[in-house]
């Protein structure tokens, strides 16, 4: 079992900048694929960004290239989503989750590839 919390939500004007951090229980951090979804209200849980295992290999979605940065550091069992740039569409309930499951050929974009989820934390950018 894998618990996850997430912290560094809040209020923040468009411009502006957050990071997320997610705290993960267990001693097999390293071997968890992490990632980072969000869900608006009214909408589905959309993808974010994820992490390979060995923190080498990045994926973040269109709508986030080059303003937001995924990271993970092992040590302390946590991974990272550094929000710059923020614009109102990007207000919504950030989810981190952990995959323990090889799958070959993806960039673990789809929610079902992950196994353990946070409860969330809120971001709202105002414009």
């Amino acid at each position: 079992q894998v618990h996850l919390v997430e912290s560094g939500g809040g209020l923040v004007q468009a411009g502006g900048f957050l990071r997320l951090s997610c705290a993960a229980s267990g001693r097999t951090f390293s071997s968890y694929v992490m990632g980072w979804f969000r869900q608006a209200p009214g909408k589905e849980r959309e993808f974010v960004a994820a992490i390979s295992r060995s923190g080498c290999n990045t994926y973040h979605a269109e709508s986030v290239k080059g303003r937001f940065t995924i990271s993970r550091d092992d040590a302390k069992n946590t991974v990272y989503l550094q929000l710059n740039s923020l614009k109102p569409e990007d207000t919504a309930v950030y989810y981190c989750a952990a995959g323990t499951t090889y799958y070959s050929g993806t960039i673990y974009s789809r929610p079902n590839e992950y196994d353990y989820w946070g409860q969330g934390t809120q971001v709202t950018v105002s414009s």
